[in-house]
């Protein structure tokens, strides 16, 4: 439910209602594409902050709260008002979306029976691609009464979440959080923590971060205004999506299984820089619901992958510190990147640019994970 609420809802449904929050006159596209921006700026303030305020508060008091803000982020979007006050929501939406997201994960591995922490791992991850599933089809089933019962449906939503995962936290037992990644079958290496292998694993996550802002934030607007293809049209993509990130963090542990951690790594950003570059050269509903379910199940799924990579080349031990570090890194490329493409957009009037730039990043994230085995080698 964490998962569902922090990015699924707090994050995604925002992106199914950006060409309806035009349509509707509230803004225009270049101040949603801002808005857009926001709740990323948001997500590395709430990443930052969701330690601390476990340490000070408790994690299950700090769950509470966080899933009492998305609700109230909701709400507050439900009536036009000025831009700077919509901002302020969706800051809040982003900040408690990322401690959810944080938290969450790793409250649950910490409860759950060691044997199977690697099944419940993909699974909490799915919240994620539920979320973007039912902001498409709530979306268009409420847009046609009006933009506000949009709002107010998602925070209905957000509630009922609320009060099945308070109810499931109060049972558990809270041992010290864990981190939320798959366990990878390699022995622990002797190499140091910042190893040129682990260097360009890092840098490769970062550049994800940058290049899938134009499916997360873009791509309905994209697929409904620049393409006019209209609002049903990209809400149907918008599910193809969804269900692409359901998908994603069930396939990540069997591949990794099946290739390895550096293969898979490595042909997962292929795949990721090749699904954003689709929609550039084919327009065909096909090509935009295999764009978009790829990005979809590379989105959730890649944080697994990249995880179980790390954990290969560091080991347990220093895994968590080290994701640490990843996580904050991608929170901070993934809020400059938000604001870069606003930037971009609202000076061209096109979305392509975006796509563009974020094939080109997910491009060189492959070649310098491909690059990794290279310098681990060499080491």
């Amino acid at each position: 439910m964490a998962t569902l609420s922090g990015v699924g809802l707090a994050r995604f449904a925002y992106t199914a209602l950006m060409p309806q929050m035009v349509h509707a006159g509230w803004f225009s596209g270049e101040q949603v594409a801002y808005l857009g921006a926001a709740n990323l700026l948001g997500y590395l303030l709430g990443a930052l902050a969701a330690a601390p305020l476990a340490e000070r508060m408790g994690a299950l008091r700090v769950l509470l709260i966080c899933w009492i803000a998305v609700a109230l982020s909701f709400a507050g979007c439900s009536l036009p008002q000025p831009m700077a006050v919509f901002f302020v929501w969706r800051l809040i939406s982003g900040m408690a979306g990322a401690v959810l997201m944080v938290l969450g994960p790793s409250v649950a591995m910490a409860a759950a029976d060691p044997s199977r922490r690697s099944i419940l791992g993909p699974l909490m991850f799915c919240g994620i691609g539920v979320g973007a599933l039912l902001a498409a089809t709530l979306v268009p089933m409420f847009a046609r009464t009006s933009l506000s019962a949009v709002w107010w449906s998602l925070t209905v939503l957000c509630v009922m979440a609320l009060w099945t995962g308070w109810c499931a936290a109060r049972q558990i037992s809270l041992h010290a959080p864990v981190p939320a990644s798959p366990v990878a079958s390699a022995p622990a290496p002797s190499a140091s923590l910042w190893s040129a292998a682990v260097v360009l694993v890092f840098i490769a996550y970062a550049c994800d971060a940058f290049g899938f802002v134009p499916h997360t934030v873009f791509w309905v607007d994209y697929l409904d205004r620049e393409l006019h293809l209209g609002a049903g049209y990209a809400s149907t993509q918008w599910a193809f999506f969804g269900l692409g990130a359901i998908a994603g963090p069930l396939c990540a542990a069997y591949c990794a299984t099946r290739w390895g951690w550096w293969g898979t790594t490595t042909g997962a950003y292929i795949v990721k820089a090749v699904a954003i570059g689709m929609p550039l050269l084919f327009a065909s509903f096909g090509a935009h619901a295999v764009s978009g379910f790829l990005v979809g199940a590379l989105s959730p799924g890649m944080a697994a992958i990249t995880s179980g990579y790390l954990m290969q080349l560091i080991g347990p031990s220093r895994h968590k510190k080290m994701w640490g570090y990843a996580t904050a890194a991608f929170a901070l490329l993934q809020a400059t990147s938000g604001y870069l493409m606003a930037f971009i957009y609202a000076q061209t009037g096109s979305y392509r640019q975006l796509f563009v730039l974020g094939c080109v990043a997910l491009a060189l994230g492959a070649v310098l994970v491909a690059s990794s085995r290279l310098a681990r080698t060499a080491s």
